[in-house]
């Protein structure tokens, strides 16, 4: 199974609510991962935490993801 990239977000608590929510609404994200450092959220750079979905569900998982995003008050992805 494939995953795909829906959102990035900075905060862990941030990463945790958009986690919670995608499950509740039936989507399957992976948890995400930490970098090789302690501390470090991903290898790819210290802007946040990266939310990956099936690729089957990504494009409704994108949509949910981005309304909870506007209604933290966050740009969307």
């Amino acid at each position: 199974m494939r995953f795909t990239p829906i959102a990035q977000v900075k905060g862990q608590s941030q990463a945790r609510v958009l986690l919670v929510a995608l499950r509740a609404h039936g989507f399957h994200p992976l948890e995400p991962r930490e970098g090789g450092l302690p501390g470090v959220p991903n290898l790819i750079g210290a802007d946040g935490f990266i939310l990956e979905v099936p690729e089957d569900e990504a494009e409704d998982a994108a949509l949910l993801a981005a309304e909870l995003l506007k209604d933290m008050g966050q740009p969307a992805p």
